[in-house]
């Protein structure tokens, strides 16, 4: 079975070819940094470690009512606190080491049971109240979590990946302080259903018992090909009784709740409309009822010993609170820390960013002491890395954003504090002891650039996405405050669909909006799995529906539209267009996969301005592709995009960490635009690379973007390659028509400025690259990586040769043609694919006629 499904897995994978955020793509690109929690085995952790696992937030998190009502235990910085729901003290119960998350009380009040990420998995303790001692009730590298108590306190039901990296339902007595008897509840079984964002065998989560004891209510999704499932009960004693009591689609978030008097089912849900709110229904799942409203989210809903009152997190104010909400008249509480006392003895640093000349400076800055836990202000969004560095941590990094200044409490000890801002300055470490109370932390980053005959640039992260199903609730003026931390001028949320909903279409507009000096544009992802994923920018009428293609199993399954019907769509409102997170791996056209991505076709026919050279994706591998169009000379522009989804509390990097820096004025969308499709500067994820070319010793040097003239016979083409590093740089390479010419020296890592000349006696191009394979702490990628775009080289005005190419796109055109015409049973009418086939038929010839030339 386990060889059935990984076949099935890789064939699925390979046709739909969509490479959004690879979960294995550290492996591909031979780095060294690795996913967080790799061991679970469902794909795209961009979704299922932000929208299931706990977070370290600075605000609270998953509460349980201690038995008699009056106090809760809840999660807040990765502690647990107890506080009584009519109080403002808040007591700390844990404090490491690791991170501590999803208490739950038991029933006779002695115990609180929860799950603890300490180095790169999470296992479950309890905690004894009246001793204050932890006790480890799993051990190892598994994923263990939302660990709930039977009502009489006799068993425990949780969620591990312990069988095979699946996530699946178990139940445990409860004996002696330890688990004992652990069994298998709901495994999960393999489907046969085509599945991309959700892995081929089924997940169960989301335990909760009924008030008898005999059944638990849980998600999961067997048959379901989208979304993270369904509502469904099983029988405790006899797990084959199972019961699907919902329908529903919640991105992993439903926690169905059953109330004390086993008549009212209560869950998150996101059902016709953008937020998650709480819904009831019956233990039979009758007509759904809401049961709360809002443009914001609310998660982890419990129940009161007494059903009078209901816990729950919300992110109405953008990070996470807790609220009191009486069921019977909706009168709400917020339930306040105001008053702090910790189990360790703790004092306030101050956090001041400040560049070489004193000036203030906003950043990115990460608190940890010695034991490596971090801390952040009390009121601060804390973001995870989703990687890595075995060689220098067993967990992620945590980091939050500072204004100038930030005051952290933190323990006495050893603390370091690191802080970067933007790709214009050099990062900087302090190390201090805090055993003295209240310390300065003066961070000052040294400025470090491109000298100014390269040009004066702004810098553009193109694919953001300000709200996406994450812990916080962000808003246009935060995504703004967050872009200044990184130094980035221009922002594009791109509003895009997330199974049933598109949380952001509220914000879609032709205008831009500027804070502070950030300009946000409102764009689109057009979200299709099986052609590729491209964005619309600068759409100059309305947002383009449906904003689903190729969905299999739904009324929308039919590959039509293709994306080169709806980039024409865009393009007739007068749209940039370009293609998003391409390639963990280059196409294959002769490989064993099927392939159907539409990358070629869009660029032969000319419906596309850029690709993301610089992406949630491989760089090398997607460049070596871009490298293909370039010697058959179609004018593809590189672009830069982070995929950055803004309000995670865990994500690949934050906003601008994938961005292009470009000749142009923010403030005008025509500059913005020209400057995207001829790509007239570099993409990078860190180092900033300058390239200028003169065909002879008395022309003007031009840049990326340009052109170079020759005569018959071509000439020496003279260089000036430049790099200016926050990161510290491995190889800097001159790369001309997909072959490195150059390795340039570069000194102290961070710096090289070199003037070279070089043969030309060929049409071509010649662009500047920057990598390092060696992780970097604010360089939340793969690998650090920078490109020039291409300064094409004319020779006689004759066109580029590149036979080899030619037949590698014809290659990769004919195994698009056979996927789509396998697609029959998904076709609407006959007439969508007679038009895709008409389109890819139109640029197989072009091809062609290139290969003939």
């Amino acid at each position: 079975m386990m060889d059935k499904k990984l076949t099935k897995l890789s064939i699925l994978l390979g046709a739909l070819t969509c490479f959004a955020a690879p979960y294995a793509i550290a492996q591909a690109a031979n780095t060294s940094r690795v996913p967080v929690l790799a061991q679970v085995a469902h794909p795209h952790t961009y979704y299922w470690r932000e929208m299931y696992m706990p977070q370290l937030t600075s605000g609270p998190s998953a509460a349980s009512f201690s038995p008699d009502g009056q106090e809760l235990v809840y999660s807040m910085q990765g502690s647990l606190w107890r506080q009584g729901v009519d109080s403002d003290v808040a007591r700390q119960l844990t404090a490491g080491p690791g991170y501590d998350f999803q208490p739950d009380w038991s029933a006779d009040g002695k115990r609180v049971v929860f799950t603890r990420q300490h180095g790169n998995a999470l296992n479950l303790f309890v905690l004894n109240l009246e001793t204050g001692r932890e006790t480890a009730l799993t051990q190892g590298d598994a994923v263990n979590l939302e660990p709930r108590w039977s009502p009489d306190g006799s068993k425990l039901a949780f969620v591990s990946s312990k069988d095979g990296g699946y996530l699946g339902l178990y139940v445990a007595d409860f004996s002696g302080g330890t688990l004992k008897n652990t069994t298998a509840l709901v495994a999960g079984e393999v489907t046969e259903r085509d599945r991309y964002y959700y892995s081929q065998e089924d997940h169960a989560v989301n335990p909760s018992w009924s008030p008898d004891g005999d059944k638990i209510y849980y998600l999961s999704n067997p048959g379901v090909a989208w979304g993270s499932g369904d509502i469904w009960a099983v029988d405790v004693n006899d797990p084959d009784s199972r019961q699907k009591v919902l329908v529903e689609e919640t991105t992993w978030a439903a926690r169905p709740e059953m109330a004390h008097d086993g008549k009212r089912l209560m869950y998150s849900s996101y059902q016709g409309r953008q937020w998650h709110q709480l819904w009831l229904t019956t233990p039979d799942g009758l007509s759904p009822l809401p049961l709360t409203f809002g443009e914001y989210d609310l998660h982890g809903a419990r129940w009161s010993p007494d059903d009078r009152h209901v816990v729950y997190t919300s992110n109405e104010d953008g990070n996470l609170s807790l609220w009191l909400h009486t069921f019977v008249g909706g009168a709400r509480k917020e339930i306040k820390a105001t008053e702090r006392v910790y189990k360790v003895e703790m004092n306030t640093i101050a956090v001041q960013l400040k560049d070489d000349a004193g000036a203030p400076l906003a950043g990115r800055v990460m608190v940890s002491d010695a034991r490596g836990r971090h801390y952040a202000p009390d009121d601060a969004l804390v973001h995870a890395d989703d990687y890595l560095d075995p060689a220098t941590s067993n967990h992620e990094n945590h980091y939050f954003h500072c204004n100038q200044r930030c005051d952290v409490r933190v323990p006495a000890g050893e603390i370091t504090v690191r802080a970067a801002s933007g790709y214009g300055h050099l990062t900087a470490s302090v190390k201090m002891d805090t055993r003295g109370g209240t310390n300065l932390a003066d961070m000052k980053l040294t400025r470090i650039g491109l000298d100014d005959d390269f040009g004066q640039y702004v810098s553009a992260d193109l694919h953001v996405h300000m709200n996406y199903g994450g812990q916080y609730k962000q808003t246009l003026k935060g995504l703004a405050a967050q872009a200044r931390a990184e130094g980035l001028d221009v922002i594009y949320n791109l509003i895009v669909n997330k199974e049933q909903r598109i949380t952001d279409i509220n914000h879609f507009k032709t205008e831009s909006d500027v804070f502070d000096g950030v300009t946000i544009f409102q764009a689109q992802e057009y979200h299709t799995s099986y052609w590729g994923h491209m964005s619309f920018l600068h759409l100059d009428d309305h947002y383009l529906t449906p904003d689903f293609s190729s969905y299999r199993h739904t009324a929308l399954a039919s590959p039509y539209p293709s994306n080169m019907v709806m980039n024409d769509l865009a393009r007739a409102q007068g749209a940039v267009t370009g293609y998003v997170h391409p390639f963990d791996k280059a196409p294959d056209p002769d490989g064993p996969a099927g392939l159907s991505h539409s990358l070629a076709v869009d660029v032969v026919l000319g419906k596309t301005d850029f690709l993301e050279v610089v992406a949630f994706a491989n760089h090398e591998e997607t460049a070596s592709v871009w490298y293909r169009f370039l010697n058959l000379g179609y004018p593809l522009a590189a672009g830069a995009g982070t995929d950055a989804m803004t309000n995670y509390a865990s994500l690949r990097g934050p906003v601008g960490l994938n961005r292009v820096f470009l000749q142009a004025d923010p403030d005008n969308p025509e500059s913005m635009k020209h400057a995207i499709r001829t790509g007239n500067g570099f993409v990078t994820n860190g180092p900033q690379v300058g390239l200028l070319a003169r065909a002879a010793e008395n022309d003007a040097y031009v840049g990326p973007g340009s052109r170079v003239h020759f005569a018959a016979g071509g000439g020496k083409l003279h260089l000036d390659a430049a790099l200016a590093s926050f990161a510290p740089i491995e190889r800097l390479e001159v790369v001309q028509n997909g072959k490195v010419i150059k390795r340039l020296p570069i000194g102290d890592g961070h710096r090289s400025r070199e003037q070279i000349s070089i043969d030309v006696t060929t049409s071509g191009w010649v662009l500047l690259r920057a990598v390092n394979k060696t992780p970097h702490p604010f360089v939340q990628d793969l690998y650090t990586y920078a490109t020039t775009n291409p300064i094409w080289v004319d020779v006689d005005g004759a066109p580029q040769h590149a036979p080899e190419d030619a037949r590698y796109f014809l290659g990769w055109l004919e195994r698009v043609k056979e996927n789509v015409s396998g697609r029959q049973d998904d076709i609407n009418a006959a007439w969508e694919l007679e038009s895709i086939l008409a389109d890819i038929s139109a640029a197989q010839a072009r091809l062609q006629e290139k290969l003939d030339e």
